[in-house]
């Protein structure tokens, strides 16, 4: 759609802004004026998606509650260690392979550092993903913090 990365990255932080705006606004009318429509229910409901970035440790919890994490390393990477239970979509295939992440569940994506992660949040955001976010420090920092890791395929 646009050739210009730091182009989409400006409208992706364009329309989080819009929406954060959005839904304060809906919050004001919440707590104590008279909503004219179901517009703030809407928004509350659109604010369900997870926040940009999120720590090693929230990353965890989303991980034994069941959400779905999405490493986006190589595949070299992923054999060396990788997180149990995670799927592996190298960033370089994530556009032609969304089709095997599921919208029914909130998706974390991991990396090595939380680089390409980011690119692989932006990549899902604009297939039309809302629940993905990324780890914050990524597989390095997990590893460093102590949670299990897993080698081979």
């Amino acid at each position: 759609m646009f050739k210009d990365q730091r182009l989409q990255y400006i409208i992706v932080v364009i329309i989080n802004v819009t929406i954060s705006l959005t839904f304060l606004l809906g919050r004001s009318a919440d707590a104590g004026e008279s909503p004219t429509s179901s517009a703030p229910q809407a928004v509350a409901s659109q604010m369900d998606a997870l926040p940009s970035t999120i720590t090693v440790a929230d990353a965890a919890k989303r991980r034994e509650h069941g959400d779905f994490i999405l490493d986006v390393r190589q595949t070299s990477e992923w054999v060396e260690y990788h997180i149990p239970g995670s799927t592996l979509i190298p960033l370089d295939e994530l556009a032609g392979r969304q089709n095997e992440v599921t919208k029914d569940r909130e998706v974390v994506i991991v990396c090595r550092s939380g680089k390409r992660s980011e690119k692989g949040r932006e990549i899902l955001l604009e297939a039309g993903f809302t629940k993905v976010t990324n780890m914050q420090g990524g597989l390095l920092q997990w590893r460093a913090d102590g949670y299990p890791t897993v080698s081979g395929k």
